[in-house]
């Protein structure tokens, strides 16, 4: 197939390429949120103080959790993004199911961690809907 400037091929190209640099930054910002959600672990947990040791854990246990789940995320659509020889469809649902969990992740936030007056819980719903948004545009063909 010859790409001829302006001809089918050509823009066929273009959107796949637009759509993986939607879908690459769409995961830089999650990766990024998990990263600076991971960081401030310490001091969340002594913001609890006094609590059980075993309370304690399970409060480190999901506060990482959800960085995890951001880094896991990422990693799911990078991969889908770089695979050779990924069917498009299968890319597009990778990317749609992304949105899916990034989506439900902002509500969850907005209904609970974003109605207390730190910052980062009320911009965290914000930052899962752009990303999700990025990723379901990479998803329309």
């Amino acid at each position: 197939m010859t790409l001829v400037p302006g001809g089918p091929a050509t823009r066929a190209a273009t959107i796949k390429d637009m759509a993986a640099v939607l879908a690459y930054i769409g995961a830089a910002l999650v990766a990024a949120w998990g990263l600076a959600h991971v960081m401030p672990t310490r001091q969340v947990l002594s913001g609890f103080e006094p609590i059980t040791t075993d309370n304690r854990r399970i409060i480190a246990q999901e506060w990482l959790a959800e960085a995890f789940t951001m880094w896991g995320t990422a990693a799911m659509v990078i991969a889908a993004t770089a695979a050779p020889g990924t069917a498009p469809d299968i890319r597009a649902w990778v990317y749609r199911a992304a949105s899916a969990l990034l989506i439900s992740l902002a509500v969850l936030t907005a209904l609970t961690g974003a109605r207390t007056p730190v910052i980062w819980f009320k911009i965290c719903p914000a930052l899962l809907a752009a990303a999700a948004l990025l990723l379901l545009a990479a998803s329309v063909p």
